[in-house]
């Protein structure tokens, strides 16, 4: 049974452990050496003190992926925006899981306060991360286009965004 949650310190290896193989194999995020565990969790308890959501997918007690939201940017005319991730460990891809757990992240976020949520997609290449982000609701907004450098090749930064709750149409205070 699938469960979406608020992440444990108990998920932390599993957490590390996808990331990392998304750090060594993948251009969705542009780091390029693993962190530790110690690392992933001086994260995890960052966006948490900002009072923003950090979540897993359980399915059947092992868990399959995560995602967050963290600040776009640190200047506070950025409050109300916030940039999200989302890794999915290997065998959990295709099955619609970074859907709902995106979908479930929008919904923290927006009770958080955000207004905007930002895809900052490593890879324009990565069809899967942003078919994802389409079919939760975010639009296309534009292409950094040459701006990593990872595998021995120039990748892309492809940007998407979607409103939260009342988005722009009101002052936020």
């Amino acid at each position: 049974m699938l469960l979406i949650r608020p992440a444990r310190d108990k998920d932390i290896a599993a957490i590390t452990a996808i990331y990392v193989h998304h750090v060594l194999h993948g251009t969705g995020t542009f780091e390029m050496d693993p962190p530790s565990e110690s690392e992933m969790a001086s994260r995890r308890a960052d966006v948490l003190a900002r009072g923003l959501p950090w979540l897993v997918a359980e399915d059947k007690g092992q868990i399959a992926g995560f995602a967050y939201c963290n600040w776009f940017k640190p200047r506070p005319a950025y409050r109300f925006s916030a940039e999200d991730s989302i890794y999915l460990a290997p065998h959990a891809k295709g099955q619609g899981l970074g859907r709902m757990l995106l979908a479930e992240l929008a919904l923290h976020a927006e009770r958080a306060g955000v207004r905007k949520l930002i895809a900052v997609i490593g890879d324009s290449a990565n069809t899967g991360s942003i078919g994802v982000h389409r079919t939760t609701g975010f639009v296309h907004v534009g292409v950094l286009a040459s701006c990593g450098w990872k595998f021995d090749k120039w990748l892309d930064v492809v940007l998407m965004e979607k409103s939260l709750g009342l988005g722009d149409l009101t002052s936020p205070q």
